[in-house]
């Protein structure tokens, strides 16, 4: 029964009065096209075909009245997934599976050691998706690339290579019901190829897979204590890799070689950050938590891991809607109806337990391990907008209770339910009540109560719950409630749909939340804090939230933490880690990039701190700006050597050549640190000196976490051809999208091997001194930016240079200043100008603006090669000669300062800070005070720019023209 003073209030009031909301355009749609049959129309026409297909399994005197049971839980927000909403009732000899484990062995036919060979995998898997169902494989067994084939006298090949066969085929079978099959494929970190297999999808190959490293507790121990790692298999290696010291150990087992734990580690992390894979399964977790460890062992899941699960084991989904339960949505009194909950998850459990006996199964062997396991899974959908109907912040402590709450009420009430099928129909074939709640299973953790009625009545079902992903089914039933238990994406986005021609169609698509919000309040009443979206929490509330909710789940959890495009590497390389201390069972993660894309967009929405102002020349505004640091930051300028000092050099090989990159140490007393960087050589691409000069000034600042920033932001910098490359420290190929990326990732490298990020400091002066982190955005009428062009005809570049601006607070009762927040290029230009223009909008976004000055006066001399040209001094009507185009760039930014009233045409600022502190000989310095600046204050904007020209008044910021005289 519902505990009174649970955090989750039982119901005490009635849902909201009035008619309810039309249903949204896209919801139709899609129940039409996905899960519609024959002249099925609506939704209560598909609802009852399910029903009455799912009565089928009880006595025949019964199933009319089940029938009547079971649309009831339909209609009252049970929705079954996909494949039962698809097949079910229909003359389709299709699945109502939606995925399954396919076991594959490491011989090419036959059987391996009770495993099927590749390609009897392979045809079994085709016919598994040809009905319906998805695949997940682990693909372990497979010997090695290099390893030694006998019968053959040759050398295997891989896993990999064959997961190509099987990506192609799922590509080719079309599943039932017009739907293409899914892929999960797994391999264990302690695999020889598993290089291989974390950068496998890098250039968007095995698009019809998904993959996930499988990870033992002793490989996120060693990382833990950074030590080293075995690569191992069964199979024999190739002569070549016993030249290399492969050697058998005492278990049999063949050591093909060692690697530090922490180097595979950051593999994961960097490819899953630039490619939203691999995801991770922490393989001794999902075992000991297994209810059934005393008759299995699991290696894969199912294609979204929700479902661990053995060779030839299925999931059995569905899933609740909980916004359904939440009465008086948004008031102070709002509550969720535990009774009503538990009562619709009783009788879902029953109706998943049907679909094992009504559904057709593509294989015998799936039917067997059904029959005897009895698995299901059953959970629930929308929790994000249940949240936000109950005023509870999805990141907050309060929300984490309240779904753990609703989760223990599922549990409860779902073990419940298979006790009762069980003394009505009988327990799972391999029922062993001491095994299954022997010490470390999840069923060793329910209450004692329904412990002791399972070892009294038995267990109808090994497995119950499962948290799925929800993506169609949600749209087409639900109204587009949030996916599973994530966050709602957004309150409203443009969803893109792949029509029957191959084309994309954009389609409008609205948060039930934010509908029934803005129904009941009025379009123009504020949102609630409630409000909030996925890409607006931090990983570490993604993640803190499905630790709250998985010791409730005895399978899994989907869960994909979903970041924005510009999230810090620094903030994500530890996630995966931190969700192994959690105790979870997996995890992905996704940030756009690309190759995958997105097939969701959103409107560009405007941060918390940002907002448009008012006036017509709409310009984008911070709500506050940060207090100075109290200790200025000196800016040292390149340390004299005498007698020189040692540096670093590596030869970065791309695709039209190579140069040098070298990295400057120096030894304060304390031990190494790289200073700075520099690259030499005919074949370095225009425009990445440039970058090496800028990078030499942050390795000087005393902020090895800015340094660290500027590294992350340049990672996805993406030039016209991506490319493989010898990587240290032993020349494995790695992908690059570019040859800025691959820049970044050298110096990277050698930066922790000198242990830049090591030391005992953490102070972060620049970082605190920043006004925004990340880059102020816009909302959808847009704002003023400057825009200026350049034509360097020496080498043949035309490009547009953009400044976005925005109006930053200055302290005490001065108003507002412009200030550049971001620079972008369009046209003709290196794109190694690119990763220049990320690194420059950090530094424009520090608050003191003679941090940008340094660094915009040090790139006035940087020359290139042939690339000096004859231009206009920006602001005067003569010319001079440039010595390159970053140069002239430079100049002209340093101009728009200067027009802003921010630095002067020297690149000096015109008003101290406190945190860097400026050269005592600043010209631009001499005279000035605290307040002083270039004009007046301007009316319109506030800018201290308001100047006297040709006998007027102008704003050289807005171009406010005033009075004449």
């Amino acid at each position: 029964m519902p505990r009174r003073d649970s955090v989750i209030a039982p119901a005490v009031a009635a849902a909201p009065a009035g008619a309810p909301l039309p249903p949204q355009p896209i919801s139709d749609e899609v129940l039409r096209e996905k899960y519609a049959k024959g002249d099925e129309r609506g939704i209560d026409d598909v609802r009852r075909r399910v029903a009455d297909a799912l009565a089928q399994a009880e006595a025949p005197a019964e199933r009319a009245d089940w029938a009547a049971r079971f649309l009831q839980a339909l209609r009252s927000g049970f929705i079954p997934a996909g494949r039962i909403n698809s097949a079910a009732g229909t003359e389709l000899t299709a699945t109502l599976i939606n995925c399954f484990v396919q076991p594959v062995g490491d011989a090419i036919s036959g059987d391996d050691d009770g495993h099927p060979g590749i390609y009897t995998a392979l045809a079994e898997a085709a016919e598994t998706m040809r009905r319906g169902g998805g695949v997940g494989y682990d693909f372990s067994r497979i010997r090695p690339r290099g390893a030694w084939v006998r019968t053959m006298q040759s050398q295997a090949s891989g896993p990999v290579s064959y997961m190509r066969i099987f990506d192609r085929s799922c590509e080719t079978v079309e599943s039932a019901g017009a739907r293409r099959g899914a892929q999960m494929g797994v391999l264990r970190c302690d695999h020889p190829d598993i290089e291989e297999f974390i950068h496998a999808k890098d250039r968007g190959d095995l698009a019809n897979f998904n993959i996930s490293v499988g990870l033992t507790d002793a490989f996120m121990q060693a990382v833990q204590d950074d030590r080293e790692v075995a690569l191992v298999h069964r199979a024999e290696p190739g002569p070549a890799q016993r030249a290399l010291g492969a050697a058998q150990r005492d278990d049999g087992l063949w050591v093909y070689r060692r690697l530090p734990a922490r180097a595979l580690w950051d593999q994961i992390m960097r490819s899953t950050y630039d490619h939203a894979e691999p995801g991770v399964l922490f393989l001794d977790r999902i075992n000991v938590d297994n209810n059934l460890s005393y008759c299995e062992t699991i290696a894969s899941t199912n294609p979204c891991a929700e479902e661990p699960l053995p060779p030839y084991g299925c999931c059995c989904l569905g899933s609740i809607d909980l916004t359904r339960f939440v009465r008086d949505p948004f008031e102070p009194n709002a509550a969720f109806d535990e009774t009503g909950f538990a009562q619709l998850a009783q009788t879902a459990v029953r109706m998943l337990d049907n679909v094992l006996d009504v559904s057709y199964w593509p294989l015998p062997q799936q039917a067997d391990e059904a029959r005897s396991k009895r698995r299901i899974g059953l959970g629930f959908t929308g929790l994000g907008d249940a949240l936000v109907m109950l005023n509870l912040h999805y990141g907050s402590d309060a929300a984490r209770a309240a779904a753990r709450r609703l989760t223990e009420v599922l549990r409860d009430a779902a073990y419940e339910a298979s006790i009762e099928l069980a003394e009505a129909r009988g327990p799972f074939a391999l029922f062993n009540a001491d095994l299954l709640l022997s010490r470390g299973t999840f069923a060793s953790r329910l209450p004692a109560a329904l412990k002791e009625r399972i070892r009294r009545y038995g267990l109808r079902n090994s497995h119950l719950l499962a948290i799925a992903p929800t993506g169609t089914i949600s749209l087409a039933f639900a109204d587009n409630a949030s996916n599973g238990i994530e966050p709602a994406y957004a309150w409203r986005y443009t969803r893109r749909k792949r029509e029957a021609d191959g084309r994309w169609r954009e389609i409008a698509v609205e948060d039930p939340a934010w509908r029934l919000y803005r129904h009941l309040k009025g379009p123009d009443t504020p949102l609630t804090e409630a409000f909030v979206s996925a890409l607006q929490l931090s990983a570490r509330e993604h993640l803190a939230m499905v630790a709250a909710v998985a010791p409730c789940i005895d399978t899994a959890i989907s869960k994909t933490v979903n970041v924005p495009v510009d999230y810090p590497y620094a903030d994500f390389q530890h996630l995966y880690f931190e969700a192994w201390q959690a105790g979870l069972k997996g995890l992905a993660t996704y940030r756009p990039n690309p190759v995958l894309g997105s097939v969701l967009s959103t409107p560009v929405s405007v941060p918390a701190t940002a907002a448009e102002a008012a006036p017509a020349d709409r310009r984008l505004t911070l709500a506050h700006a940060p207090q100075p640091v109290l200790a200025s930051l000196r800016w040292p300028g390149r340390p004299d050597f005498p007698g020189g000092n040692p540096s670093w050099s590596f030869m970065l090989r791309h695709p039209y050549g190579e140069f040098a990159l070298f990295v400057g140490e120096h030894d304060d007393g304390a031990g190494a640190r790289p200073f700075e960087v520099w690259v030499n050589g005919a074949e370095q691409p225009r425009g990445l000196g440039a970058l090496a000069k800028t990078l030499s000034m942050d390795l000087r600042a005393k902020d090895a976490a800015w340094v660290r920033l500027k590294l992350d932001a340049l990672a996805t910098v993406q030039e016209e051809r991506n490319f493989e490359m010898p990587f240290p420290p032993h020349g494995e190929p790695r992908r690059f999208p570019g040859v800025v990326a691959a820049t970044a990732a050298v110096i990277r490298w050698r930066c922790e091997q000198l242990g830049l990020w090591s030391a005992q400091d953490d102070a972060t002066p620049v970082l605190d001194a920043m006004f925004s982190r990340d880059e102020p955005q816009t909302g959808p009428d847009g704002t003023l930016a400057w825009v200026a062009d350049l034509h360097n005809p020496a080498s043949g570049e035309a490009l547009t240079l953009m400044l976005k601006e925005v109006l930053l607070p200055q302290p005490g009762e001065l108003g507002s200043v412009t200030r550049p927040c971001a620079i972008a290029f369009s046209g003709n230009y290196p794109k190694a100008l690119d990763g220049l223009a990320r690194i420059l909008s950090l530094d424009m976004r520090v608050l003191d603006p003679a941090w940008i000055g340094m660094k915009l006066r040090k790139l006035l001399s940087y020359a290139e090669p042939l690339g000096h040209f004859m231009a206009f001094v920006p602001g005067e009507k003569r010319q001079q000669t440039w010595p390159s185009t970053v140069a002239y760039l430079a100049r002209l930014i340093i101009h728009r300062y200067a027009m802003l009233g921010v630095l002067d045409e020297q690149g000096f600022p015109l008003r101290t800070m406190g945190i860097l502190q400026a050269p005592e000989s600043t010209p631009a310095l001499a005279n000035a005070t605290p307040d002083e600046s270039s004009g007046e204050r301007c009316p319109e904007c506030g800018n201290a720019a308001l100047i006297r020209r040709d006998g007027c008044e102008f704003c050289t910021a807005c171009g406010y023209v005033g009075s004449c005289g």
